[in-house]
């Protein structure tokens, strides 16, 4: 298996599309690939992002795939404190539940290394 990302951003904000293939491809391939890809997309998509309209071609048309939540089979949260370890869910049926959030992760790096937030 080899692995590949697509990121989306600057330097302070960044989103990232991680894929898998069988078969290997060059860095520079998968470059001149992914161009092609936004050339011909960039102005016409129906995903969040550009990067995730470009893994959606990937898929489709070179046999890549994107790892995604949508394909885990087992998520587990791991903690030093021992309650704070448990098994995630990720049923698709939690993402019906009109109470459920519906949100993306983000990590900001604070200036001056801040840890906290007031």
């Amino acid at each position: 298996m080899f692995f590949y990302e697509l990121r989306e951003g600057d330097d302070n904000i960044f989103a990232d599309v991680l894929l898998v293939r069988e078969e290997e491809m060059d860095a520079d391939s998968f470059f001149e690939l992914v161009q092609e890809i936004r050339q011909r997309i960039q102005d016409h998509y129906e995903e969040d992002t550009l990067i995730e309209a470009i893994a959606d071609e990937l898929e489709r048309d070179y046999e890549f795939i994107p790892i995604s939540d949508e394909r885990l089979s087992a998520s587990v949260n791991v903690s030093k404190i021992e309650d704070d370890n448990y098994l995630a869910s990720i049923d698709s049926d939690d993402d019906e539940d009109e109470d459920a959030p519906d949100y993306r992760g983000l990590f900001v790096d604070f200036p001056g290394g801040d840890t906290h937030i007031n």
